[in-house]
């Protein structure tokens, strides 16, 4: 399985397309994207990059359901993150709040790397479904990186 990372290029224009259904279908569902992502958000808090997400266990907690929301729906699932979106597009809704962080391509490396753990860990699942999931998170996380190591800033367009 080739989950690669490759690097972001500042105000170079990124595609991506959303995850295919059949990956969201693959997991099991909105039960299977739960367990993926609290297996993910897990490690997260574990991570280099836990530090960007609350430390209190609860307040931690209330992320993962968040997000665990978005990926639920982004992925073709029910409409489950619309109240947190506020009626936005969600790909720009998520770029959006992450204009609120300053992220560096060193913590978007470390979040692909720890979504790479907890996807290789998913079992039963075509490889090429998990392919078609990690182009979109590899791609779409260039649109959060914001801040560069030569001091710039730089916030996506979609």
């Amino acid at each position: 399985m080739s989950l690669d990372i490759t690097a972001v290029e500042k105000g170079k224009p990124v595609e991506f397309k959303n995850p295919d259904l059949a990956f969201y279908e693959a997991v099991g569902g909105e039960e299977g994207m739960r367990q993926l992502m609290y297996n993910f958000y897990d490690k997260i808090y574990e991570s280099d990059i836990a530090h960007f997400f609350p430390q209190d266990e609860d307040e931690f907690n209330e992320i993962k359901v968040k997000n665990t929301k978005f990926f639920i729906q982004i992925c073709g699932g029910p409409k489950v993150y619309e109240d947190e979106a506020k009626g936005m597009d969600l790909n720009e809704y998520m770029v959006r709040l992450h204009d609120d962080f300053s992220i560096y391509e060193k913590s978007r490396i470390e979040w692909l790397g720890t979504m790479r753990e907890a996807l290789e860990e998913l079992e039963g699942v075509d490889k090429t479904l998990v392919e078609d999931f990690w182009s979109y998170l590899e791609n779409f996380s260039k649109l959060t990186v914001n801040t560069f190591s030569d001091g710039s800033t730089y916030y996506a367009n979609l």
